[in-house]
């Protein structure tokens, strides 16, 4: 979350709330290693908090939407949220959640350590102790990540041209 205490000049608060978008979406703020602006963004959530007019959210939307690769099905998938109430200590915050195919690295990473230990057996005694918890739960959540991993890749594959139809001459 990028929060920003904004000046008390007109045109500063202006150029910090586009900065505060801007930030947002750049690879220095993301939670986890990755650059969402070279993958495809399914949707995008945007939570403001403060002193934020609904005209400087649909402007920043719109002044990021040609750089913010979105799945050609879902070129609107934007979901806004709007709070009057500032965070404390500063006049406005913003909350970007974002379904980006940049999470795939993450997850794929996350197989690969989990394979790496599954495959010696570490730690399994400490989970099995536990009533409920069977081995194949093990064998189900590599199959759920690798599926998962593997719609994140399809959707990033480019999609087929529009090929014309054939029309059959009489």
């Amino acid at each position: 979350m990028c929060v920003w205490s904004s000046p008390t000049g007109c045109c500063a608060v202006f150029c910090r709330l586009d900065q505060m978008f801007s930030d947002a979406f750049s690879k220095e703020h993301q939670l986890i290693r990755a650059d969402p602006k070279h993958n495809l963004y399914l949707a995008c959530a945007l939570m403001l908090r403060g002193n934020v007019q609904l005209s400087d959210l649909r402007r920043n939307i719109e002044r990021l939407k040609p750089t913010l690769p979105f799945v050609p099905w879902n070129q609107e998938g934007w979901k806004t949220s709007l709070c009057s109430v500032p965070p404390v200590c500063h006049s406005h915050s913003l909350l970007a959640l974002a379904n980006n195919t940049c999470v795939k690295s993450t997850f794929f990473e996350l197989r690969e350590r989990f394979v790496k230990l599954y495959r010696r057996k570490a730690h399994l005694h400490h989970y099995l102790a536990v009533d409920g918890m069977e081995l194949a739960g093990f064998s189900e959540a590599l199959s759920s990540i690798s599926a998962l991993i593997d719609e994140y890749t399809h959707l990033e594959r480019p999609l087929m041209p529009n090929v014309p139809r054939l029309t059959i001459a009489t």
